[in-house]
């Protein structure tokens, strides 16, 4: 007993730690009853009265076992000095706990069949006695919470201020684990089902010459004398690997915004899923992609990560998102129907639609067609970026599109103008100067390029509307609001 030295890589004792999950009384548990095991993990909650002791220790924030001590009367002295020693530990501490596994009934662990009787044990890193919050008390649901408050012992309401000042200890609690571990899940299903349909990797800069796209929502930063930025998306890029003939590319990498938004679904640095693909004759055949890659996402998801997702469902409500079999494309005039049948007066439909109007939509694709998830293209061309490729029928409509979870946008892409001289026209038509960055980038079209279409999405947004979260501040590590740079 007693607390380890500091960890400082001075020598190895040989110990082998084992994985709470694979300890049970079963057949299939890989360590059963009688087996003497060293295990390190974070003490949950721990109970010292009398001559027992209670412990329950957890590991990556879902496994939890019970492990216990009791007074030994053939050798009284060591057993006080030993309860002195557990009832000295804080709860959150990370612990070394050598045990036998024992056959018993724990309904409040995830092993519920086993428990370890304490053979030794030792702190590795001591917690404070006083946390900012109880990690418990950020796994409650906001209806648990709710319920309590008219109790003898109502439960406290942890705001998103102090969680996120204290965001390492917000993630401890299973849900709030289990989500990042969700993001990490969708760039992976991301890469296999892109990488299955014959895409490469890219890397792109971040400080660039000029904005990435039009408007005024840009980081800038001292280039040794010049003005840069921070890159608002790799769009310019992904096009000139086009034209490199990597002819389908895809990025995992940082957004910028300097969007002095304070929404619940805005950030000012986010972490995007892009991707960009020659084309023969159409843009379906990109959406028709993008399609197969958010159905393997989908899939994926509920059945690779279904216990990840019953983590976060039990404190986070949400049922898994509906999906079509073949890509649901709703086109602008339909759309306008819609919402007009809805009520909503859409004028000459040449305006962004609100952030009511696209929910509306939403219920009502999800009424006609049975779905969570559907593509809205043909947007008027006055509210979509420069290189955005016109509606050959009708220019003020464009051969763009964004794609929707519960009528909440998670995707904008589009068929991107490949022609130089139409390019060069639209820019001076939305009053956009032409700085550096863009001349390269026209002058990529001019030693001739495929024709191409793709897509830009959030990640943080798909993980936070895919689970029906209420912020998407949720769904990211340590968010970047304009309030908020730190930690």
């Amino acid at each position: 007993m007693g607390d380890m030295s500091t960890v400082m890589s001075r020598s190895r004792s040989g110990r082998e730690f084992v994985n709470v999950a694979d300890i049970g009384a079963s057949e299939s548990a890989k360590i059963t009853p009688g087996s003497k095991v060293w295990l390190r993990g974070r003490v949950n909650s721990i109970r010292v009265k009398g001559g027992s002791c209670f412990l329950v220790l957890r590991q990556n924030s879902f496994d939890t076992i019970q492990a216990c001590y009791f007074k030994d009367k053939e050798n009284p002295e060591q057993s006080a000095k030993m309860l002195k020693y557990l009832k000295s530990l804080t709860v959150e501490s990370m612990i070394d706990l050598e045990g036998i596994v024992s056959p018993a009934e724990v309904r409040s662990c995830s092993v519920q069949d086993a428990e370890l009787v304490i053979q030794r044990i030792h702190s590795v890193s001591n917690a404070d006695a006083m946390l900012p919050f109880l990690v418990e008390d950020a796994a409650r649901s906001e209806r648990e919470v709710e319920e309590s408050q008219n109790t003898d012992r109502p439960f406290p309401r942890l705001g998103q201020e102090i969680r996120l000042d204290h965001r390492w200890l917000d993630l401890r609690a299973p849900a709030n684990n289990a989500i990042m571990r969700i993001q990490s899940a969708v760039c992976q299903l991301f890469r296999e089902s892109l990488y299955s349909q014959g895409f490469v990797e890219i890397h792109t800069p971040k400080l660039i010459a000029g904005e990435s796209e039009s408007g005024a929502g840009v980081f800038t930063t001292d280039y040794f004398g010049t003005t840069a930025c921070l890159a608002q998306s790799p769009q310019l890029y992904k096009q000139m690997a086009i034209s490199a003939d990597l002819d389908r590319v895809f990025e995992i990498g940082p957004v910028f915004r300097a969007e002095n938004s304070h929404t619940r679904r805005h950030l000012c640095e986010f972490t995007g899923l892009d991707l960009e693909m020659a084309i023969n004759e159409h843009y379906m055949e990109t959406l028709e992609v993008v399609h197969k890659m958010f159905k393997h996402i989908f899939e994926g998801l509920e059945t690779r990560w279904a216990r990840e997702l019953s983590v976060i469902r039990t404190q986070y409500e949400s049922e898994p998102v509906t999906f079509t079999d073949e890509p649901c494309v709703i086109h602008w005039p339909e759309a306008m129907d819609m919402l007009r049948e809805k009520g909503f007066d859409m004028g000459d439909g040449l305006g962004d639609l609100t952030g009511a109007q696209e929910l509306a939509l939403g219920a009502v694709v999800k009424e006609k067609y049975g779905t969570d998830f559907f593509m809205l293209d043909k947007y008027p061309s006055n509210i979509r970026p420069f290189y955005t490729m016109p509606d050959p029928a009708d220019d003020r409509f464009s051969n763009s599109y964004d794609m929707f979870i519960r009528g909440q946008e998670i995707c904008s892409g589009a068929q991107r103008c490949h022609d130089p001289e139409l390019v060069t026209q639209i820019i001076e038509k939305k009053g956009i100067e032409m700085g550096d960055g863009l001349k390269t980038y026209i002058e990529s079209f001019r030693h001739g390029v495929s024709p191409h279409a793709g897509a830009g999405i959030g990640l943080e947004r798909v993980v936070f509307l895919y689970l029906g979260l209420d912020n998407v501040r949720k769904a990211s590590m340590f968010p970047r609001d304009p309030n908020r740079c730190t930690p």
